[in-house]
């Protein structure tokens, strides 16, 4: 979890960890981000408010719009949707439910580039070339970046996948992906998983990363 999110109030992170909560293990993100297991639970045992059962009609509603368009739809598609169910709903509250979602139409929605190969640093012989059949666990590891919106802008996240088992071996956030971000997942995956010599380790040809072999 990168700093600035952590500095914000704990319910933030708490639907953070719920949201990812069927990606990462629960016990491991409470960890990064430095809060107990118990108080998560807490949380999630609290009774909802009436303006959070409401505040979930008006995400069902715009959720519902925006997917029978397609994507297609704006801001005020969806807000004279809302209106049909929650007349009092307000444009700003709409646009903060829009923003948390990521409900922007896609002919406006901007792309978020996580690979620049357009560089002139070393790029190392591609020793997998496409061969993913592998018959144990810790062989081949793949990596990625992906974003997040947030209320404070975009969120990186860098995984490591072992390409046997399916499973995420290592992670990092951070509010940028510089080389660092990278560095910081194949460290988590091989603290976590030890894996022997001979692992081979596969991205893309960004500039954040590069093949090689343990």
């Amino acid at each position: 979890m990168s700093r600035h999110l952590r500095s914000r109030q704990p319910e933030i992170v708490y639907k953070f960890i719920r949201k990812y909560s069927s990606v990462f293990p629960v016990e491991k993100m409470c960890e990064l981000n430095k809060i107990s297991r118990s108080g998560y639970y807490d949380w999630l045992k609290r009774p909802v408010s009436k303006r959070k059962i409401e505040t979930q009609g008006i995400i069902d509603v715009a959720l519902k719009s925006y997917n029978e368009t397609k994507g297609m739809c704006g801001l005020d598609k969806m807000l004279m949707d809302v209106r049909e169910s929650f007349p009092k709903c307000s444009r700003k509250r709409l646009h903060s439910i829009q923003r948390e979602y990521m409900l922007y139409s896609k002919r406006k929605r901007k792309y978020k580039a996580t690979t620049n190969s357009n560089h002139k640093l070393p790029v190392a012989e591609n020793i997998l070339n496409q061969n993913f059949n592998v018959d144990k666990p810790g062989a081949v590891w793949v990596t990625d970046i992906s974003y997040i919106g947030t209320d404070e802008g975009w969120l990186y996240l860098a995984t490591v996948k072992d390409i046997f088992t399916k499973e995420i071996v290592g992670w990092a956030t951070d509010s940028n992906m510089k080389t660092e971000l990278c560095i910081r997942a194949l460290n988590n995956a091989v603290m976590r998983h030890k894996p022997s010599k001979g692992l081979i380790h596969h991205s893309d040809r960004g500039v954040q990363v590069r093949q090689e072999v343990a």
